[in-house]
């Protein structure tokens, strides 16, 4: 199966980035990509602390441009993250959400992990997501017919019990849509990633921003597809543009047959 992975510069300008998404996955599929991710915050991006004020339902504007896309170009794409309002709460969830080729919606996650950090000590800034972000608290994962697939969000990243939870669940793919900060980015970004990969044997798919969103918001970038071995399959630059990279179950396989790690756990 061949996969694309869409790397944005996103803005607070939505209607700017969901066109510029909108040309990405146009990108990925005529490359061949049958599935299509996009990144943490794709369709609106300032920094933390700060109102959303395009926060929206699941019927509103923004998924209803993905569900657009996927039915025009009959794929499966995983809507990054958008602000998802809520009734009970002044804050929003950062969701990702995965829309079949049909243009259905097929897995809601909102993102358990909240990025409250203090990086001015490596030449960062101070970030605080659960100021406008509400937690979610449930491990999502989606039954598709090229496998099981967990979804995350970023900062879930160093959360690897998250991981073996949606491993003991039976995922053979792994999507994590994010905007690491560059600070951390350059040190932890592919090490956690294929890490992930590795210790549960599954295709993982980093979508990512990069480049400067802001005067005070900037992303690491390096969007990556590793495979179950941890090996990087395909990994951007420092641009917006699209990786795509072939992925074979086959290849899940013989891994999971020479190194069965997941059948010798005791804890």
């Amino acid at each position: 199966m061949r996969v694309g992975v869409v790397q944005m510069t996103s803005t607070d300008d939505l209607a700017a980035n969901l066109e510029v998404a909108r040309s990405w996955v146009g990108a990925a599929v005529a490359r061949g990509a049958e599935w299509v991710g996009l990144p943490e915050n794709f369709a609106y991006l300032r920094h933390e602390g700060l109102p959303v004020p395009c926060a929206q339902a699941l019927d509103g504007e923004i998924i209803g441009c993905v569900r657009a896309w996927a039915r025009e170009h009959g794929v499966w794409i995983l809507g990054g993250t958008f602000p998802e309002s809520t009734d009970t709460d002044a804050r929003v969830y950062n969701t990702s959400v995965l829309i079949s080729p049909a243009g259905e919606i097929e897995a809601i996650y909102r993102k358990i992990h909240l990025f409250d950090v203090d990086l001015r000590s490596s030449g960062g800034g101070i970030f605080r997501e659960s100021a406008t972000i509400a937690a979610g608290k449930d491990v999502v994962v989606a039954s598709t017919p090229f496998g099981v697939l967990g979804l995350s969000v970023c900062y879930d990243l160093r959360f690897p019990e998250l991981f073996r939870a949606m491993a003991a669940r039976g995922v053979r793919w792994i999507a994590v849509p994010s905007a690491f900060a560059p600070e951390t980015g350059r040190d932890h970004w592919e090490v956690l990633l294929r890490a992930r990969a590795i210790e549960n044997l599954a295709f993982v798919l980093a979508p990512a921003q990069c480049g400067r969103h802001s005067p005070d918001r900037a992303s690491y970038g390096r969007s990556m597809i590793i495979d179950p071995w941890g090996l990087v399959l395909a990994r951007a630059g420092d641009r917006p543009g699209v990786i795509v990279a072939d992925c074979d179950l086959a290849d899940l396989e013989r891994a999971r047959s020479a190194l069965p790690s997941l059948t010798h756990r005791r804890l």
